[in-house]
């Protein structure tokens, strides 16, 4: 049985250089033989958690919206991978909001034993995304089973043109960090 890894996009922007980037990966892992499935967040209807906890005892959120189906691919997955502009060093609030969204997977099943970050940013130092890292790494620790297996950061790509010869570079390390997945 191959593996299944699901990439969730998170950025709102069309076209999304983080999203780009993912697709990259994405084509690293395909080259694997590997299952895969991409989400984009950027069209779902995808609203804030309550904070009820009903979720908890039903492992179903009671808010109808977007979230729910992706929440099922989330515990279906063996990899997960997210990717996300950084704002303000930290991860997009349209991601924040999906993973809040995932409180159902917390007291049941889920498959996934490995999550990853692919980012972009304006910026381009070496801690650039280390809060995004941490937010996910916060996460990850909620599901045991479970281990943040690494990042990828496109630091400097933030709204340049990565279709652009450029880039070439950075887009074949998104490849080959995709086929270590």
């Amino acid at each position: 049985m191959s593996r299944k890894v699901l990439f969730i996009s998170s950025s709102l922007r069309k076209p999304s250089n983080s999203e780009k980037l993912a697709r990259e990966v994405e084509k690293g892992v395909i080259a694997n033989n590997y299952d895969t499935e991409f989400i984009t967040l950027k069209d779902k209807d995808i609203r804030f958690c309550r904070g009820c906890l009903a979720c908890q005892k039903t492992q179903k959120c009671v808010i109808d919206d977007d979230a729910a189906v992706i929440v099922e691919k989330v515990r279906e997955a063996d990899v997960l991978v997210f990717a996300t502009p950084i704002y303000y060093y930290e991860i997009s609030g349209s991601l924040k909001t999906f993973l809040d969204r995932c409180n159902p997977l917390y007291p049941g099943e889920y498959r996934f034993r490995e999550v990853f970050l692919v980012s972009t940013s304006e910026e381009d130092s070496l801690t650039v995304n280390a809060r995004a890292i941490e937010a996910l790494k916060g996460w990850v620790e909620c599901f045991p089973m479970a281990r943040f297996a690494g990042a990828f950061s496109g630091g400097g790509a933030g709204t340049n043109d990565l279709d652009s010869e450029d880039w070439k570079d950075l887009l074949n390390d998104a490849f080959l960090f995709g086929k270590e997945i």
